[in-house]
């Protein structure tokens, strides 16, 4: 009996798998990771296909090394999934695979799912054995910590020694719970009326695809909403998985989860979590083990055999789209996924992204709205500041100050918001002119005085700080601008009584730093927050009602045409943190445009009115929305080596470009061009819809594969760019 063909997905850039033999090869096997020669070494991958005949005679291929089968086996679906993310987005499957399998998959390492987690009671002999007991153990505290809900092994292990939980299982005085019901909800508050209607309507999509647009404003319990979905889900039988922009809100929100719902199963996914952690996870969800699933763009790709509901939480977020390797966009691939599986999915945002906006004033969404809080309190008020006239004090007004002084005044807590850490965004020298730029990109070092450290926030180099100008020798050099750094400090020597604290990526470097800013602004340890983009969403601080941006111009006039939107959706989110308790809350804006459209949208909370403008625009400019993207991107030790193979690249779309009324433009170097030392050029492409624009990707694609770049260059396709 000859052997059998097995057709596999390599991580290697190339648009093709590749075909092995296998002694023993069953259907079953279709999905499963394995070890194969490839070269001089050995790779895993995945196999994709059991083809009757292969690509090359049988004679010249390599036997498998190894099938990793103490994993399920990857589904069909989930196959179909990361197919379609190489076919959508242009990149090699074997890619796409190794970047959605976590690190033990990947490797076809054994990986199995962690031991159930069971709720767990006190027994009979338990009950008894505290009616006999004479004198303290720790195995007896334990026992009397149990109450009615049944913590589970994992809590118990975490409140109480290890030794005295394995001591009670082994006597039989706690055992798992036989009769816990996943979906039962623990500390469920009242829903409001609105949120009450919400749940009705988003309910009727249970069943078959249907896209939700949740749009409600700031505070007004948009995860109360989810939670009760999920609860909806779990009670019938399946699995619900909950999309969030990034690692810092998934902690906050796993514990919300677990507490709401005691006897589920969650399991947390994201790109922080150990190797091995990241690995168990997947595979519980994969087995059906997983009632609940949440996690970053990442998770999108978890296996879940009953899903029955996706949540994509604050949709309108940049961080659901990959920046590197296979670009995608995990809120786009879960509409699809959901599609796919016939299932509701809700997207949720106080600010839709335009495109979502768009979609469900033109009914392919269904909108349903959430337009005040669920609390007491109402929506913090909005007042630009117009600073034309005004001498400001190391670039805070004077109404600002007094604001801030007046909160102080009634034990209050204010956020001054400004989105650049540092001290000073460039040191410069006066005479000569001479600033600190960055050898390795077209873009300049920020100072940190407190780590006296120079430092690209772009590519991480650092430098010391030079003690004279590097050109001329003049002693004077200056920071230019300012940032989160140099305001504390200019804070802290105008109210010195004050606590002032500092929330950026350089204070909360990890998890634990993080952790421990939340806990002390939470407990009411700090006067004034300085933060950034961090403290912009997802928490909730009831003695923070004073809201002071700085610097919202810059976005105003920036060269990507999305800038305008982020920064509407940037200034709602940040100023949503204001007011969120039983105390009022106020928001005041610095700006030199102070009668700019968007910040008379933002000072009456009219989303609406500003997409309307928005979208009016685009129309007439054709962008987004109204016309698919792409760019193809390449990267050279030199400029004009990427322009003349985008050129070359260019001239082999013309062919296809009339033939599927796609408009290709010229290449042309990026905004920055210089980045960790390579150099890099754009071509981009606009088609009127995206069926046109894949049709003309894909015949395009072949040709680019068969143009062969210098050694020196780097090339790839970014479709539905979120920046050209």
């Amino acid at each position: 009996m000859s052997p059998a063909i097995v057709r596999v997905a390599l991580p290697v850039p190339l648009p093709q798998c590749f075909d092995y033999t296998a002694e023993s090869i069953a259907p079953g096997d279709l999905g499963r990771c394995v070890r194969v020669p490839f070269g001089r070494g050995e790779k895993t991958g995945l196999i994709v296909a059991l083809p009757d005949a292969a690509e090359l005679p049988v004679e010249r291929l390599k036997p498998v090394i190894a099938i990793q089968r103490e994993a399920p086996a990857l589904p069909a679906d989930w196959l179909a999934l990361v197919e379609f993310t190489a076919r959508y987005y242009q990149h090699p499957l074997g890619e796409v695979v190794a970047m959605a399998l976590p690190p033990r998959l990947r490797r076809a390492d054994a990986v199995a799912g962690a031991e159930a987690d069971p709720l767990l009671e006190l027994s009979a002999a338990g009950r008894q054995a505290l009616a006999d007991s004479k004198r303290e153990s720790r195995a007896l505290a334990l026992l009397r910590s149990l109450d009615a809900d049944g913590p589970s092994r994992r809590q118990l292990l975490r409140d109480h020694h290890g030794p005295a939980v394995s001591d009670a299982l082994k006597r039989g005085w706690i055992t798992p719970g036989s009769a816990a019901d996943p979906a039962q909800m623990a500390g469920a508050p009242t829903l409001t009326d609105e949120q009450q209607a919400a749940v009705a309507s988003l309910s009727e999509g249970f069943g078959c695809f249907q896209p939700f647009l949740l749009f409600g404003v700031t505070g007004s319990g948009k995860t109360e909403v989810y939670l009760r979905l999920v609860q909806q889900v779990i009670a019938g039988g399946g699995q619900a998985l909950i999309l969030v922009p990034e690692i810092a809100l998934t902690p906050q929100l796993e514990g919300r989860v677990a507490g709401r719902f005691p006897a589920a199963r969650v399991v947390s996914l994201h790109s922080a979590l150990a190797e091995g952690a990241r690995s168990q996870g997947f595979v519980q969800a994969m087995e059906g083990r997983a009632d609940i699933v949440l996690g970053t763009r990442l998770s999108v790709f978890t296996p879940l055999p009953r899903l029955g509901l996706i949540v994509v939480d604050e949709e309108h977020d940049a961080s659901y789209k990959q920046h590197e390797g296979v670009r995608y966009s995990a809120r786009d691939l879960a509409i699809w996924r959901a599609r796919q599986r016939s299932v509701p999915i809700v997207l949720g945002s106080a600010t839709p992204s335009l495109e979502s906006w768009h979609a469900a004033e033109t009914g392919r969404y269904k909108r349903v709205e959430l337009a005040s809080r669920a609390v007491a309190a109402t929506l913090p008020k909005v007042r630009p500041v117009d600073v034309r006239r005004e001498k400001l004090q190391h670039g805070l007004s004077e109404h600002l100050l007094r604001a801030v002084e007046v909160r102080l005044q009634k034990g209050e807590q204010s956020l001054i918001f400004l989105n650049r850490r540092g001290y000073a965004p460039v040191l410069s020298c006066p005479s000569c002119g001479w600033v600190s730029r960055c050898p390795h990109c077209t873009a300049n070092m920020v100072l940190h005085l407190a780590d006296r450290r120079l430092r690209c926030h772009h590519c991480s180099f650092e430098a010391g700080i030079p003690l004279a100008c590097p050109d001329c020798g003049d002693q004077d050099i200056q920071p230019f601008g300012r940032g989160t750094q140099r305001l504390e400090e200019t804070l802290a020597e105008r109210f010195p009584t004050a606590r002032v604290l500092r929330v950026d990526r350089d204070a909360a470097r990890t998890r634990s730093q993080w952790d421990a800013l939340l806990e002390q602004i939470g407990n009411g340890e700090a006067d004034i927050l300085v933060g950034t983009q961090m403290m912009a969403k997802g928490h909730d601080f009831p003695k923070l009602t004073f809201v002071g941006v700085l610097n919202a111009d810059s976005s105003l006039f920036a060269a990507d045409f999305r800038a305008p939107e982020r920064l509407f959706q940037q200034l709602m989110q940040v100023g949503g943190r204001a007011g969120r308790g039983q105390l009022p809350g106020e928001v005041m804006v610095q700006t030199q445009y102070p009668d700019h459209p968007l910040y008379q949208c933002l000072a009456r909370h009219d989303f609406q009115r500003y997409a309307a403008l928005q979208l009016d625009e685009r129309k007439q400019a054709r962008f987004p929305p109204f016309a698919a993207n792409a760019l193809l991107c390449a990267t050279a030790d030199e400029v004009g080596t990427a322009l003349d193979w985008l050129k070359a690249a260019r001239a082999e779309a013309l062919p296809y470009a009339q033939a599927f009324g796609v408009m290709v433009f010229d290449p042309v170097p990026m905004r920055m061009v210089r980045l960790a030392r390579r150099e890099r050029a754009q071509l981009l492409v606009e088609a009127p819809a995206r069926p046109a624009l894949q049709a003309f990707l894909s015949a395009w694609s072949e040709r680019l594969w068969a143009l062969k770049p210098p050694r020196v260059l780097r090339w790839h396709l970014d479709v539905d760019p979120a920046e050209v």
